[in-house]
Formats: C-alpha cells, sequence, structure tokens
C-alpha cells in the first residue's frame, strides 16, 4: 500500500487500498488449502477470495477507471488493469478446477497488479483528477461491500 502520497486519504481510494489489504490477506486461507491439496477447501478459499476480489474490481472498472479511461495519457494504463482483472479470474478459475500448483502464479500476478493500482494508478488518479472528476467516480462507484465473510 502507497503511504507516501497521502492518495489514501481520498476516500474512493483509501477504500480500494483497504479492500487490496483484505485481498492480500486471504491469500494465506488459499495458500495454505492449494499446498495441503484439499480440492473442498480451495474451493472455499477461492470462493472467498472471489467474493473479495470479483465486487472489488467491478467497482474499479465502472468508477475510477471509467473516468480516468477518458484521459488519453491513462487510457492504455486502465485498459492493461482491466486485462490484469481478467488474467486474476483466470487464474483462480484454474485454482478452483484443480490445478493448485497454480497458486504461486496467481499471488505474483495479484501482488503485481496490487503494486501497479497502489503505487502507480492512485497517486495519478490523486495529482490527476479534479473536484467534478472526483464526484463523477463516486458517483459511478458502486457502494463497499459490508460484511464480507472472513
Amino acid at each position: 500500500m502507497c503511504s507516501y502520497c497521502g492518495c489514501q486519504a481520498i476516500t474512493v481510494i483509501g477504500r480500494f487500498m483497504a479492500e487490496h489489504e483484505e485481498i492480500v490477506n486471504a491469500l494465506s486461507r488459499l495458500r495454505s488449502t492449494c499446498a495441503a491439496g484439499d480440492g473442498e477447501a480451495v474451493v472455499e478459499a477461492a470462493g472467498h477470495m472471489g467474493a473479495l476480489l470479483h465486487p472489488h474490481t467491478q467497482a474499479e472498472e465502472v468508477g475510477l477507471f471509467a473516468v480516468m479511461r477518458t484521459d488519453p495519457e491513462f487510457t492504455a494504463h486502465i485498459e492493461s488493469l482491466c486485462v490484469e482483472h481478467v488474467t486474476l479470474d483466470e487464474h483462480l478459475q484454474r485454482i478452483v478446477a484443480g490445478e493448485h500448483s497454480r497458486f504461486a502464479e496467481f499471488e505474483r500476478a495479484l501482488r503485481v497488479h496490487l503494486d501497479r493500482e497502489d503505487n502507480g494508478l492512485f497517486p495519478a488518479a490523486a495529482i490527476a483528477l479534479n473536484g467534478p472528476d472526483w464526484e463523477r467516480v463516486d458517483a459511478l462507484t458502486p457502494t463497499a461491500v459490508a460484511d464480507t465473510p472472513a
């Protein structure tokens, strides 16, 4: 998580960063179930990961990403992040399908993706977007998922 520019003080960015922490915290459960080879537990842990990941990526894409992609300076970068969202889903589906050895690949891709957002896109958004832009982001972004299962 970025801690140097203060972008987490912007409500939606702070929310996305907090969700990133929850997602990273869920990795340990998925890692241990994959290592144990317990298919049923993997499906449950992956379901939990998906329950955190899917609403999060959807909220990013329809809110912050939608506003930022209108600026040609950010369009390609936003598109690459959206592709990474799809790739993360594909990795998770393969793990659920029994390819437990793919966990390390999933974790690596997830951590790189979160770093690109936390330390790249979010600080850039804090600088590039103005008041009306943030109002649009807030209006477009679905509310956080309350009471996500632990």
